[in-house]
């Protein structure tokens, strides 16, 4: 897949929220970051508006969001959160000039709807942290951003989890937020499934939610495509009043064991303050030991 070129001191970095509202204090914060590393940056019209949930009515958003794929001088887009809100805009959007001349876009939770469809244009994406976290992000996740815009992100390592598979494997690593990848599974927009590293994440659904949208992948043949799974952040998960009688990883393992793939767990990414970046799209070498997790850009 085609990767959009590195960023530079100077480079401008477009900030705006397709989704839900966000505080001025959050984007303040991140600018003041994003300058430190010599990137100039533009907060769009409407990021710091309020309609209703929202950023800004559907079309308030969408304009915010043509206007940076469209202007030249905008080299990278940093969504400001996620929450709900994105599957409103993404396919209204004209992605002619980004195809001609693609910039990378950043962002994790809802932002994994635009993931999709860049991805279906053989281009790749971050998923990284957004202003929202940035107060709160470890050293790691921040750094880890830059270093994915800026093409020296090499790898990302963690210590091993009980709950993993130990195996071998490469291939272009794809995912994001498991609600989104299982809201997308019938669209044009589904990820290509074959032959890739499969990362997912959540926040606050239910154990019977996620055990439901595994079987949906399950059936879609997912399973049967992938070469790897990284388990991320399941943050805030819930019980029901009946106890459901298995945990986020005992569910996972239910759906994964005896297919021979590695299988990571307590991966660094998503809703966790030591959210580090992933390249999706990439060609990544991913391998699993009882010493160490490595997921390395190839």
């Amino acid at each position: 897949m085609k990767a959009p070129k590195s960023l530079i001191p100077g480079d401008l970095i477009s900030i705006l929220a397709p989704a839900k509202s966000i505080e001025a204090g959050f984007v303040e914060y991140a600018v003041e970051v994003l300058n430190k590393k010599g990137y100039r940056t533009k907060v769009s019209q409407h990021c710091l508006g309020q309609y209703n949930y929202y950023s800004g009515t559907d079309e308030e958003r969408r304009l915010d969001f043509q206007e940076a794929l469209d202007n030249p001088e905008v080299k990278a887009i940093l969504c400001a959160r996620g929450g709900y809100g994105s599957i409103r805009i993404f396919d209204l959007l004209n992605w002619d000039e980004f195809k001609k001349s693609p910039k990378w876009i950043l962002g994790f939770s809802d932002v994994t709807v635009f993931h999709h469809i860049i991805h279906s244009f053989g281009i790749q994406s971050i998923h990284s942290t957004m202003p929202l976290n940035f107060r709160n992000n470890s050293v790691e996740a921040i750094e880890s951003m830059f270093s994915a815009i800026n093409g020296s992100l090499f790898k990302v390592t963690c210590a091993p989890s009980k709950s993993n598979i130990n195996g071998t494997s490469k291939g272009v690593l794809v995912g994001g937020n498991l609600s989104i990848i299982y809201s997308l599974l019938s669209s044009d927009y589904c990820y290509d499934f074959t032959n890739k590293i499969l990362f997912i994440e959540d926040l606050s659904e239910q154990y019977y939610h996620i055990d439901r949208m595994l079987y949906a992948l399950k059936q879609a043949g997912v399973f049967d495509k992938i070469r790897g799974l990284i388990v991320g952040g399941m943050t805030d998960l819930q019980d029901t009043k009946v106890p459901f009688g298995m945990n986020a990883y005992e569910i996972i393992l239910e759906h994964v064991t005896g297919l021979d793939i590695p299988v990571s767990f307590d991966f660094p990414c998503g809703h966790i303050d030591d959210n580090r970046a992933m390249i999706l799209g990439s060609e990544v070498l991913f391998q699993v030991s009882d010493l160490s997790v490595e997921l390395a850009y190839v």
